[in-house]
């Protein structure tokens, strides 16, 4: 019984033995197949290395249109030319569909042609121009293409005192039709209008008055209220060839009528003088005022402030003289007002 215990007990072992040898050679056997595949893992990398490189294919609606080797930058290129435009003309860029990547190995050798990718997917986008229009009475004229000739423009229109200089503006476009852009100078040439020359009456002054009502051919409003202190006609010192009418200094004086403004200054003993040519006939004077707020060739209408009420001149205290004069003689304004 002993003896086949032993025989068992040896044989036990014997097989425990057996199955431990053959796990280390299976281990064995799989390290090395291992350690070869990463040897062939490692020999096909190099060679990829060596003749490959890493490229994306790229496309646009389905449409292979080239290699790039680096797509964060040239999709930043694009991103910014939709945003931005040029910055010369074109202001922006419409695009309804942006390219697609695909990481793929090509031989080197292979250039990539991003400079293509990029024409072709901003060529199929709608380009945004960006240019002033200049206008006239708010009517596009000529087109520039920066903020400082349009400015320019205008500015020199006014320097010029062109007949349209309160009419000309500038406004900012932007539009998918490129305009024929003109410079400064063709530009102020096109758009400039030379003032109308104005026609003044020739200033004539006569000592001479005349007591009839001539017919003036236009109507005349007070140029300033007050108290009368001195009528026209001969008196005992002189003839007086105006109207006298008292009020504090500095008070507004309005134009009797519209008309063309042939003085405006210091006359002897008018003093401050303003005398308005309503027709090529009949003529309004204007004295002793203590300030003047018109020019000679201006165009003033009825009831605009001329000037002020004062005391300059052969004058006693501040008061309106005022005269009506119909080819140089005197007439007596109280015929047409007061």
């Amino acid at each position: 019984m002993f003896q086949n215990l032993e025989t068992v007990g040896t044989k036990g072992v014997v097989t425990i033995t057996s199955i431990l040898k053959n796990i280390v050679i299976y281990i064995r056997t799989w390290i090395k197949l291992i350690v070869m595949l990463l040897i062939g893992f490692a020999i096909i990398g190099f060679l990829v290395f060596v003749v490959y490189k890493p490229m994306y294919s790229v496309s646009l609606n389905g449409e292979f249109i080239g290699y790039t080797e680096d797509r964060g930058k040239l999709q930043k290129k694009i991103n910014d030319y939709i945003k931005s435009g040029d910055s010369k003309t074109i202001a922006f860029v419409e695009i309804d569909d942006l390219p697609e990547y695909n990481l793929c190995l090509l031989k080197k050798g292979l250039t990539p042609n991003e400079e293509e990718i990029f024409s072709t997917v901003i060529s199929s986008g709608v380009p945004y121009y960006k240019y002033y229009a200049i206008l006239d009475n708010g009517e596009e004229k000529n087109y520039v293409q920066t903020y400082e000739e349009a400015d320019a423009i205008v500015q020199e229109l006014k320097a010029k005192n062109s007949q349209n200089k309160d009419t000309i503006s500038y406004t900012l476009k932007y539009e998918t039709e490129l305009k024929q852009f003109s410079d400064k100078d063709t530009t102020v040439a096109a758009l400039y209008k030379e003032m109308p020359k104005v026609k003044t009456s020739k200033i004539v002054y006569k000592k001479n008055v005349d007591y009839t009502n001539t017919a003036l051919g236009i109507a005349l409003i007070e140029p300033v209220s007050g108290t009368i202190t001195s009528r026209f006609g001969r008196r005992s010192r002189g003839t007086h060839t105006g109207l006298d009418i008292a009020n504090s200094s500095g008070t507004p004086i309005k134009a009797a009528s519209s008309g063309t403004v042939i003085y405006a200054g210091y006359k002897g003993s008018y003093g401050n003088l303003v005398i308005i040519a309503h027709t090529d006939s009949t003529q309004t004077y204007y004295a002793h005022c203590s300030r003047i707020y018109v020019s000679v060739g201006q165009i003033v209408s009825q009831g605009q402030t001329i000037s002020a009420v004062g005391s300059t001149g052969n004058s006693t205290g501040p008061h309106l003289h005022l005269e009506v004069r119909v080819n140089g003689v005197a007439k007596n304004p109280q015929n047409y007002l007061y």
